[in-house]
């Protein structure tokens, strides 16, 4: 997992991971969850690449679009 830029300073994401059409995310909670094109789809998992990279807009963009459409719970 790589470190979240976290350059809002509050944002609930602490660490994600890429991948070939997937993203794992942990929160600040220790909840980690994978999103792949299955679920929530090839075009969200996309932007949330994006704003991960960016380290700014992750945790936003889960919260308002994405919810609890994940491919699995791994923690």
């Amino acid at each position: 997992m790589q470190r979240y830029g976290n350059r809002s300073g509050d944002s609930g994401v602490v660490a994600y991971e890429l991948g070939p059409r997937r993203i794992t995310v942990e929160f600040v909670d220790g909840s980690v969850y994978l999103y792949d094109a299955s679920r929530p789809g090839a075009t969200a998992v996309a932007e949330m690449q994006r704003l991960a990279a960016a380290g700014l807009g992750l945790s936003g963009y889960i919260s308002r679009f994405v919810r609890s459409r994940y491919a699995r719970k791994l923690r």
